[in-house]
């Protein structure tokens, strides 16, 4: 069984994120979203009712009683997984205040990412993100990096629908398109996936903690021009795209909070490279 384990831990190297976790809850959870259809987002009803009582909920005022449930739901103790989540949500915050769109495919997808957790665009830039927050004892080894370049190459060949290239091209045909992967862990690389980072084309940054970040996102519809803000625990939380601090902040700059939605990707997501001009994009540093 260690054996197999090991062996499919190589043919998947997400799998080794799951180390530690409840897998009990795990596989219930997959079980129920099966089970549900693959539409299926939350529980009807209000998701900020599972941090407040019914009385809490009930009887204080709107801004209170959001800002004490997204307070009770930040203090709570995290499992390793949640703690990816909230990591990637960090680095996808970093990248939408440099001006990126930003598609949490990880998140959004789960299990189906493709070793894809962010899909950041801007102009004639896009970067396909592998976020790993792992403790200080662990190290990021080749596969890892491996996994990256090909999921990243899979995205340029469907993005062009292109056969036939030569594989030892890919790094420079990435550069020319401005396509870059990048790998941000809290954690250090070996010393040999940092040297396939360098042959593969890869930027890689080590050691990046997770840090408090503005938990509520605001946004405003393209089509009506309605204001919306979403806590962390709403649907679609991670298809939005400015963020503040607290609920009063939200309301004061007249967003309302998030109805229950459902939808499919972004058209941008599919669609980032018919902007991409390959002679004159650029690669972030």
């Amino acid at each position: 069984m260690r054996y197999q384990l090991e062996y499919y831990e190589n043919l998947f190297p997400w799998l080794i994120d799951f180390k530690g976790e409840d897998i009990d809850n795990l596989i219930t959870q997959i079980l129920e979203k099966r089970k549900k259809g693959k539409d299926y987002f939350e529980e009807p009803g209000d998701p900020a009712k599972k941090w407040l009582t019914a009385a809490e909920y009930d009887k204080l005022p709107r801004v209170e009683k959001y800002q004490l449930a997204l307070d009770r739901y930040r203090k709570k103790k995290k499992s390793p997984w949640e703690l990816g989540r909230d990591y990637e949500r960090y680095i996808g915050y970093l990248y939408e205040k440099d001006g990126f769109r930003v598609y949490y495919q990880g998140i959004i997808e789960g299990l189906k990412d493709l070793g894809r957790d962010l899909i950041c665009v801007k102009v004639n830039k896009i970067e396909i993100v592998q976020c790993k927050y792992w403790s200080q004892d662990k190290t990021i080894h080749e596969k890892h990096i491996n996994q990256l370049f090909g999921t990243t190459v899979m995205y340029w060949v469907q993005s062009h629908r292109v056969k036939n290239l030569q594989m030892g091209l890919f790094p420079q045909i990435l550069k020319q398109g401005g396509i870059t992967p990048c790998f941000i862990t809290s954690t250090k690389l070996s010393d040999t996936a940092k040297q396939f980072s360098e042959a593969l084309g890869i930027k890689i940054i080590e050691n990046f903690p997770l840090q408090p970040y503005p938990p509520i996102k605001c946004n405003v519809s393209r089509r009506t021009g309605e204001k919306i803000y979403h806590l962390p625990f709403d649907q679609q939380y991670e298809r939005n795209e400015c963020y503040v601090w607290t609920v009063k902040e939200a309301e004061a700059l007249g967003f309302r909070r998030a109805f229950r939605w459902k939808g499919k990707s972004p058209e941008w997501v599919g669609d980032a490279f018919k902007n991409i001009q390959p002679e004159t994009a650029s690669i972030t540093a």
